[in-house]
């Protein structure tokens, strides 16, 4: 499918519409995901629509009507996705954005789509970008968000007008006099991302540009995907055959491991994690294990054993690195 060359919001999503696979867009209600609506209506796909109503706000159940309302008038399916049950006291953006993703995925598998599309933008990724900075992240962080990733087996996100200012879509809008709400949640001081926008000012006069933020998302998201390759093959090359008694386990030349780069190997034994089945972890945890431990056991010949994300670390003398499930915490029993 191709878009007017004239028009860069049709132009951009144009070519996530071409596919055989079901496509389902994330419409809130503001400006970015109902420009995305339309340009979908204006290039005439088939596409479904669905709005994911947080229930945080008194106002949200009857924006999600109203953007039904609005998908329906251009012919397209549309579905209220609603976030029930108890909201933590903490973390509540976070949780919301993980409920968020999770009703757009099982209502995907649903509906037999295969692109899930939101309209984040370029202003987006820079809020992204320099959350991750205050957070003190490496280049896997810097790289902000992806312009695809996957949701589940045979589901990907999308995310068409990555590369577009937010005030593109706005002004789209209203050339085309499309309505759009805006949350009041987006300027809320009780939320980190609130706080940044207020600051938006001051660092730009510094130089400190969205635009230049998501540069900087582009150049760390390159190096990461170089150095993720690079570890991935170090990991093939470092893997011992499995032994039948411990088919969960991993086994790694740990010689071949302490002689990589230390990028490389950090990447390396995150890569093992995650096959072993390890929960998340957080970098400094990751970082604290492998160079503080691992890696000068290794060299050493060293016999130690860790536990990160719920995963038995070991070297032994013979310079084996041994990865499985950590067996059950013994919890002690009153005498």
């Amino acid at each position: 499918m191709t878009g007017l060359p004239d028009d860069p919001v049709l132009h951009a999503l144009g070519p996530w519409l071409g596919s055989e696979r079901g496509v389902l867009l994330a419409v809130s209600g503001g400006p970015d995901s109902s420009a995305l609506m339309h340009a979908a209506a204006a290039l005439g796909a088939a596409v479904r629509v669905a709005t994911v109503d947080h229930g945080l706000r008194p106002d949200s159940s009857p924006e999600a009507e109203g953007v039904g309302r609005a998908a329906r008038a251009l012919g397209l399916p549309h579905a209220v996705l609603a976030w029930t049950g108890p909201k933590p006291g903490t973390g509540l953006q976070d949780a919301a954005r993980a409920a968020r993703y999770r009703l757009l995925t099982a209502h995907a598998e649903a509906v037999g789509a295969g692109l899930v599309l939101t309209g984040h933008t370029r202003d987006d990724q820079a809020e992204t970008v320099l959350m991750r900075l205050a957070a003190g992240s490496g280049p896997a962080g810097l790289a902000g968000m992806r312009t695809e990733r996957p949701l589940a087996p045979g589901i990907t996100l999308g995310r068409p007008f990555l590369a577009l200012p937010k005030a593109m879509l706005v002004a789209w809008c209203t050339a085309r006099g499309i309505p759009h709400v805006r949350d009041p949640a987006n300027a809320d001081p009780r939320f980190a991302r609130g706080r940044l926008r207020a600051t938006w000012a001051a660092l730009e006069r510094e130089g400190l540009s969205p635009a230049r933020l998501a540069r900087l998302a582009e150049r760390a998201a390159r190096d990461d995907d170089a150095l993720r390759a690079a570890a991935e093959q170090a990991l093939a090359a470092a893997l011992f055959p499995p032994k039948n008694t411990d088919a969960a386990a991993l086994r790694l030349d740990g010689t071949a491991l302490a002689a990589l780069p230390e990028a490389i190997a950090l990447r390396c034994l995150d890569a093992a994690l995650t096959r072993v089945g390890a929960a998340p972890r957080r970098l400094e945890r990751l970082e604290s294990l492998v160079f503080e431990a691992v890696l000068p056991a290794l060299r050493r010949r060293e016999p130690i054993r860790r536990t990160l994300a719920g995963i038995l670390v070991a070297t032994d003398s013979a310079g084996t690195l041994s990865l499985a499930p950590a067996p059950p915490r013994r919890h002690k029993t009153a005498n």
